[in-house]
């Protein structure tokens, strides 16, 4: 599978994504400068977290209008699939790429710690080795995680079985009292309505390998790899 990674100023969970791909892949992504006006001919499109521009003005809204996001727009638009993590994910919504808003943490405290998730759909490549319903535990590491959309917007996802992942309990009870954030539905995740686009705050590629405290995130890019490699 060939991959490439969006890097903005203010990135700094591009390191950690990189690993996460040629540990568990096999093979390095393709690095990409925000300015840039051209991708690679890849596989996967991965827009990492961080706090591209300082978050200044709202956070992923300046780098939304960076050139290189018209290119994986157009990818995105041929079947490309994207993964938008944390940052990615705001930078998703503020491109209109993706449903929704991403509003500061209901108490207003950045949060950085392990959470249990919920998949809620496993019919796609970014989620095809997990078990539908199974919890896993991936860190969260943001300030501006609370998900936030209409009730139509909400009805619409739930319907159109676009929400990936919920926050939960580690015996998968989907309660506020397991919303980190404050998220609406406790939503840690969600698709577009092709399914080729995932956005979601928490980071799977911190958690790919068992000394570093678990391996919650691994299936995600071996799902990936074995849907999408060549």
């Amino acid at each position: 599978m060939k991959s490439a990674i969006i890097v903005f100023p203010g990135s700094n969970r591009d390191r950690d994504m990189i690993m996460a791909l040629k540990t568990v892949v096999g093979c390095a992504p393709f690095q990409v400068w925000h300015g840039d006006t051209e991708l690679p001919e890849v596989d996967l499109i991965v827009i990492p977290g961080g706090f591209s521009y300082g978050d200044y003005l709202r956070a992923g809204s300046m780098a939304a209008h960076s050139p290189i996001i018209r290119e994986v727009r157009t990818h995105a638009e041929k079947g490309v699939h994207v993964l938008g993590v944390c940052n990615g994910f705001q930078i998703l919504t503020e491109a209109d790429m993706l449903p929704g808003v991403l509003m500061r943490n209901s108490n207003l405290k950045f949060i950085c710690k392990d959470v249990h998730l919920k998949v809620e759909q496993n019919k796609n490549p970014f989620f095809n080795k997990y078990d539908l319903f199974q919890v896993v535990r991936v860190p969260i590491a943001h300030r501006d995680g609370n998900y936030f959309a209409d009730e139509t917007t909400l009805d619409e996802l739930e319907d159109g079985g676009r929400i990936a992942l919920r926050y939960c309990g580690s015996d998968g009870d989907v309660n506020p009292k397991h919303n980190p954030n404050g998220s609406r539905r406790n939503i840690a995740g969600i698709f577009n309505k092709r399914g080729n686009i995932l956005g979601m705050m928490p980071h799977p590629e911190d958690a790919v390998e068992g000394y570093f405290g678990g391996l919650g995130g691994k299936p995600l890019f071996e799902g990936l790899s074995s849907a999408l490699g060549t």
